[in-house]
């Protein structure tokens, strides 16, 4: 506990900000009402993981700082999961345990969705999306979806990353 007096802090202005805009986008009830998202807790997870993961593909070829920066908006996702959960009611123990799970899930998602994304792969996005949103499910609302996820990620390409890491990350509206 008294270490924690001495650690740096991480999270700034531009990472709050950076990361409530991921999760305000991930709370566009277009996921849920009309993409098929389920809405649950894993559901609301997976969105505001996948908008880390787009994130994070955005700042990966950046500066240093880009690479900082995602590790602060990292640090802070987590955090606010540790929250989370500790307000449903997870007990001290069981929290490390569900926070390394939840960490598994998102590099997982991040190195698929990157590999999809990397080649174009429109089939590789859609099963990255069935497998990590979907329960593994091939619905009718995938494919709009992995749509979705292929313009925010032209779309997060375009933004220039000193305007990210100075707090600043525009998503268009889900519908």
């Amino acid at each position: 506990m008294i270490l924690s007096l001495f650690r740096k802090k991480t999270a700034t202005e531009p990472v709050y900000a950076v990361y409530n805009s991921i999760v305000a986008q991930s709370r566009q009830p277009v996921f849920y009402a009309e993409m098929g998202v389920p809405d649950t807790v894993t559901g609301r997870f997976d969105m505001i993981s996948l908008h880390m993961a787009l994130l994070f593909r955005r700042l990966r070829h950046g500066p240093q700082s880009a690479k900082d920066f995602s590790q602060a908006v990292f640090d802070l996702f987590f955090k606010d999961m540790d929250r989370s959960l500790r307000e449903m009611g997870v007990s001290d123990l069981g929290v490390p345990k569900k926070i390394q799970k939840m960490g598994n899930i998102f590099f997982g998602l991040l190195a698929a969705l990157n590999e999809a994304l990397d080649r174009n792969d429109a089939d590789a996005l859609a099963g990255v999306l069935a497998r990590n949103i979907f329960d593994g499910e091939d619905t009718p609302q995938l494919r709009a979806l992995a749509g979705y996820v292929v313009a925010r990620d032209a779309e997060l390409a375009a933004q220039p990353v000193e305007a990210i890491t100075g707090g600043t990350v525009r998503f268009e509206a889900a519908a």
